[in-house]
């Protein structure tokens, strides 16, 4: 059997060589030789592809200007403000966030999640054994390249339905908890959508307290959701947050994925840290792109239509997809989590999709990793991006059931 080329391998926690490329990357190969079968629909990318909110255009106009300027490393005054004002009302914080020393802008969450696994790893108590950073399986990738980078090994985490999707606490050994210097989790997660309750977050910040590693809280979904707001990890770490870090950010919230303004937001002591790290390697954010964001955090009815828009596209997902493949209307985010597992896995049920219906999805097998025994939590699903209007969606939703049945 030949193996693969280097660049493409990285062994995991069994020791097994893994593809530990982009997944878009692995999707572009698998499809290369396929002709779509109809006008190409891609649900693969999870792009927000709502109306840019009306504010953005007269904000960029008055503040086009100051393209002309460095922007500061930390954020502008107002920007941290507003983010923490923010933060501060949206979860029912027990005290204001201090815009000064516990919010740091960022160039949307991508680069802050990959920069703070590497200032953890620094910024942690010498670890019991080879240090390890904790990562729900399936994942966002950028999780696993900032461990990877930080010299730390990555482990992999089963999030499946027998878990409810996130991690279970319970099996998490006291050996691996020591050597732990970070736990990644998104809430609610990308891609099965399911919501960490209070209790859990509170559990897991005790945890991070007890062993001294940083939780690194992606809630980039946390304003797309089917009921009830969810809780964030600040609540759970309040009033002081220690040993958390929440990432927030315009793509999914205000449909900017193309703007790059997020923030990291929680314990102070890190953050100086991550603010030293960012300041030499990481891309500071344009001033006028800060003030669209302090516009949009100011601003919650551009947040409720777009949540509407979600709720009609899953409405649609209820009555097309109906009960096929383990469907279940998720509690947040805008991904359908698919059970392909009739129709030969995720690569064999994206090939169809593709070239019969012209429909592009993502394997779930890309965006996980196999377990040490060998099984692969995503081998069986697909992620669907419910990111076009509704009359698309529909459209690719009655293709991809044509096609799987």
């Amino acid at each position: 059997m030949s193996m693969m080329p280097a660049e493409r391998e990285h062994p995991n926690a069994g020791g097994r060589a893994v593809d530990s490329r982009s997944p878009f990357v692995r999707l572009t190969e698998l499809l290369a030789d396929v002709t779509p079968g109809q006008p190409a629909i891609n649900l693969a990318v999870g792009e927000p592809q709502h109306p840019v909110p009306a504010f953005v255009g007269p904000v960029l106009a008055r503040h086009v200007g100051d393209f002309g300027r460095y922007p500061p490393n930390a954020g502008t005054e107002r920007f941290r403000a507003a983010a923490a004002a923010w933060l501060t009302m949206r979860y029912g914080l027990p005290r204001a966030v201090d815009p000064a020393s516990e919010v740091l802008v960022l160039a949307g969450t991508r680069e802050g999640l990959f920069f703070s696994a590497i200032a953890a790893r620094r910024w942690v108590a010498p670890r019991i054994g080879r240090p390890a950073m904790l990562i729900p399986n399936p994942f966002y990738a950028v999780y696993a390249a900032g461990a990877i980078a930080a010299d730390c090994e990555p482990v992999y985490l089963p999030a499946t339905a027998a878990t409810g999707f996130l991690p279970d606490l319970d099996c998490l050994s006291e050996p691996l908890l020591a050597r732990s210097v970070a736990f990644f989790i998104a809430s609610p997660a990308n891609p099965q959508g399911a919501v960490a309750s209070a209790a859990y977050l509170a559990r897991l910040v005790a945890l991070a307290r007890r062993y001294g590693f940083l939780v690194i809280a992606d809630e980039c979904y946390c304003e797309i959701h089917a009921g009830d707001a969810p809780a964030g990890i600040l609540e759970a770490a309040a009033p002081d947050f220690a040993h958390v870090a929440a990432f927030h950010s315009l793509s999914k919230r205000s449909s900017l994925p193309g703007m790059r303004v997020g923030f990291v937001a929680g314990d102070r002591r890190f953050l100086r840290p991550l603010l030293e790290l960012r300041a030499v390697a990481a891309p500071q954010v344009p001033i006028p792109a800060q003030e669209v964001a302090i516009a949009a955090y100011g601003d919650e009815a551009h947040v409720a239509d777009n949540r509407a828009l979600y709720r009609q596209k899953f409405d649609l997902a209820d009555q097309i997809v109906g009960d096929r493949y383990g469907y279940r209307r998720p509690a947040g985010g805008f991904f359908l989590w698919l059970d392909v597992s009739a129709h030969g896995g995720s690569e064999a049920a994206t090939l169809a999709l593709w070239r019969q219906a012209g429909v592009r999805v993502l394997p779930g097998r890309y965006i996980a990793r196999e377990q040490a025994d060998g099984s692969n939590p995503g081998a069986d699903y697909l992620r669907v991006a419910m990111v076009h209007d509704k009359e698309t969606t529909a459209e690719a939703l009655h293709r991809l059931v044509a096609v799987l049945g």
